[in-house]
């Protein structure tokens, strides 16, 4: 059995309870996004950045907010994230995560949400691209608590870089390829725990 130790412990509880923050100095936050509202689960806000002359949108979500299922059509919609955490789904496809610098191309007709992770803000510029005539957007069923928590690692705990800087001190050499939301770690770190 692997053991950290009780201030890892302490770490790891502390970090599940914490929501990432985002810095608005850098993407600004925008206005309250009033218009769209009710295609929303909780608080979305909006920055144009020179959108009228076809620059994209900063949309910032408060986390766990996500907007509706909804479909682009003759249209393709990209979107770029530059703070947070977030997720996109597509119907029948697995969720994907987004971080900063992930770029996702939205095929037309493709049935889709996207929205913060519940521990995180989350900031993504949007513009639409391959834009035909007679394009529009169809608004549909909103994304329930029940479906949004299905997503993978929405419960799980955060291994922080102190929790990992421990460990290194503890088992010098040691290598591990866990990840920093790795539940089979985190199930050891308990379990050894309660064996003390």
């Amino acid at each position: 059995m692997l053991y950290i130790g009780v201030e890892a412990q302490e770490t790891i509880k502390l970090k599940e309870n914490m929501i990432q923050e985002v810095d608005f100095n850098v993407w600004p936050k925008g206005e309250l996004n009033t218009a769209f509202a009710q295609y929303f689960i909780g608080n979305s806000y909006l920055a144009p950045l020179d959108a009228q002359n076809g620059g994209p949108v900063n949309v910032t979500f408060e986390p766990r907010c996500r907007n509706n299922w909804h479909i682009h059509h003759k249209s393709v919609q990209v979107l770029v994230c530059v703070a947070g955490r977030g997720w996109y789904v597509e119907e029948g496809k697995e969720p994907q995560e987004m971080r900063p610098g992930t770029v996702i191309a939205i095929p037309a007709e493709a049935k889709h949400w996207h929205g913060a992770a519940k521990d995180s803000w989350f900031q993504h510029l949007t513009y639409m691209t391959k834009v035909e005539d007679g394009s529009s957007t169809t608004w549909l069923e909103p994304v329930v608590d029940k479906e949004y928590e299905k997503l993978p690692g929405s419960n799980a705990p955060q291994i922080t870089s102190s929790a990992e800087e421990y460990h290194a001190r503890m088992f010098p050499g040691y290598k591990s390829d866990f990840k920093r939301t790795d539940l089979s770690l985190s199930s050891v770190l308990t379990t050894s725990h309660s064996m003390r």
